[in-house]
C-alpha cells in the first residue's frame, strides 16, 4: 500500500455534490426559491427586449444574500432564450462593480464581454483611453445585437456615475443607432438612489424593486433544495431547520445559511462522523461569521483596521462592565482609543476628520451603525458609533489580520 493511500479519502462520506452549496453555483429555476413575485416584476420590467424595444432600467435593493444577483442572472439568462426564439439577438453581461470600480474598468469588462469573432474589433486589457473602449463598445452593440441588458452588481461601489450616464443615455446621444441597452442596477444600500446625479437618477430609476430577507420558512426550503449535495440519509433530520431558523433570526441571508449548512457537513466530515448532527449547526453558525468578516476586511488599509480596532475595544469593555443594552461610543473617544493604538504599533495617527472618514466607511459595508445626537447648546450635535458585529468575532479576525 503506499502512502497516498492512507493520506487521501478516495470517497467522501459526507457530501456527494459540494457544489450546489457553494456561494458561487447559480442553482437551476427549480431550486430558486421565495422569489417568485420578484422574478415575475423584473421579467416584466425587462419583457420589451425580447421584441428588440428598450427594456425599463431597473435598481434592485436589498440586504446581502436576499437573491437579488441570482433572479437578475436567472431573469437575463430566460431573456436571451425567449429573445431567440422570437428572432431577436439579446445578451446580457454581469458586472462586479467591487472589482471593476472605475469607468474605464467598467466599460472595458462590458466591451470584452460582449464582443465576439464576427466583430472583429480588439478589446484589450489596457493602454487605450476610456472614449475609445467606449467608441469599440458601441460599434460592438450596433454591429451584433438588438438589446443587451447590463447588470451592475454592487453598483454603490462604483467611483462615480460616469458609466450610467453613458449606458443610460447612448440611444438619446446618438451614439446606438441599432441596438437597446438597459441597466439592472443592484445595491445592498437602500439609500444609494439619493447619491446619484440627478440626471441620471432620471434616466435610470424607471423602475425600482426592494427584495426582503427571506424568513424561517423560505430557508428551509432553499436548503431543502439543495439537501442532494450530502449523500442519502447523512443529514440529521433537524439540522436544516435549526440552520434556518438561526439564519432568520439573525440575517435572513441565503448565503450564509447555505453557508452554514456547508460548514456544517465540513465540521463532520472532518471529526470523522458518519451524520451531520444538530450540534454541528451552533459550530458552522461562528465559523460562519468569522470568514464573513475576514472576507468583509481583507482589503482594508492598516488604519481602517486600528479604527475598528479601537471601536472593538470599548465595546468589550462595555460588555464587561455591564449587561444592560448596548451603547454607542463618540468619535472622539474612538479616535482616543486610536491614538492608543497607533502608538503600541509604533505608526503616526491620522487626522479626527480622517479617522470620521473611515468610520464613515464601515457604516457603509455595515460593521458599524451611526447615529446622530444633540447634545443641547452646550455640546452641539454628535454622532455615535456602533459595533453591529460580535466584538469577540471582531478581535479574533483583526488580530489575524494584523499579524
Amino acid at each position: 500500500m503506499s502512502d497516498s493511500d492512507d493520506l487521501f479519502v478516495r470517497t467522501d462520506p459526507i457530501f456527494v455534490n459540494k457544489e450546489l452549496l457553494e456561494i458561487s453555483h447559480v442553482p437551476d429555476e427549480g431550486r430558486i426559491v421565495g422569489r417568485d413575485d420578484e422574478i415575475g416584476q423584473l421579467a416584466n420590467a425587462v419583457n420589451p427586449a425580447i421584441f428588440g424595444q428598450s427594456p425599463s432600467n431597473v435598481l434592485i435593493y436589498g440586504k446581502t444574500g436576499t437573491g437579488k444577483s441570482l433572479c437578475a442572472k436567472h431573469v437575463s439568462s430566460r431573456l436571451v432564450d425567449t429573445a431567440k426564439e422570437e428572432g431577436t439577438n439579446v445578451t446580457y453581461v454581469y458586472v462586479d462593480c467591487a472589482q471593476d470600480s472605475t469607468e474605464t474598468q467598467t466599460v472595458q469588462t462590458i466591451a470584452s464581454s460582449v464582443n465576439n469573432d464576427e466583430t472583429e474589433i480588439y478589446i484589450p486589457d489596457k493602454g487605450i483611453s476610456t472614449a475609445t473602449y467606449y467608441k469599440r463598445l458601441w460599434r460592438i452593440l450596433d454591429q451584433a445585437y438588438d438589446v443587451v441588458l447590463v447588470i451592475l452588481d454592487e453598483i454603490d461601489k462604483l467611483e462615480d456615475d460616469a458609466i450610467l450616464m453613458q449606458l443610460s443615455r447612448a440611444g438619446e446621444a446618438g451614439k446606438l443607432t441599432n441596438c437597446k441597452v438597459g441597466v439592472v442596477g443592484i445595491s445592498n444600500k437602500i439609500k444609494y438612489r439619493d447619491r446619484m446625479d440627478e440626471r441620471v437618477k432620471s434616466s435610470l430609476c424607471e423602475r425600482e424593486f426592494v427584495f426582503p430577507p427571506y424568513d424561517a420558512n423560505q430557508l428551509n426550503d432553499i436548503m431543502s433544495a439543495r439537501s442532494d449535495a450530502f449523500r442519502e440519509g447523512v443529514l440529521g433530520e433537524g439540522v436544516i431547520p435549526r440552520a434556518a431558523a438561526l439564519a432568520a433570526r439573525e440575517h435572513g441571508d441565503a448565503r450564509k445559511a447555505i453557508d452554514i449548512l456547508r460548514y456544517a457537513g465540513e465540521i463532520a466530515q472532518s471529526s470523522g462522523a458518519d451524520m451531520v448532527r444538530e450540534e454541528f449547526v451552533v459550530q458552522a453558525r461562528e465559523r460562519a461569521e468569522v470568514d464573513r468578516f475576514r472576507e468583509l476586511i481583507r482589503g482594508s488599509t492598516p488604519h481602517s483596521k486600528y479604527v475598528l480596532q479601537a471601536l472593538t475595544v470599548l465595546s468589550l469593555e462595555q460588555n464587561t462592565a455591564t449587561d444592560g443594552p448596548e451603547q454607542g461610543f463618540r468619535t472622539t473617544r474612538i479616535y482616543e482609543v486610536y491614538e492608543q493604538i497607533c502608538r503600541q504599533e509604533g505608526v503616526d495617527t491620522l487626522s479626527l476628520r480622517r479617522v470620521r472618514d473611515l468610520l464613515k466607511e464601515h457604516a457603509f459595508l455595515d460593521v458599524i451603525e451611526q447615529s446622530r445626537h444633540s447634545g443641547g447648546s452646550a455640546e452641539g450635535s454628535y454622532t455615535e458609533h456602533m459595533l453591529l458585529e460580535d466584538p469577540e468575532v471582531v478581535k479574533n479576525v483583526l488580530a489575524d489580520s494584523l499579524e
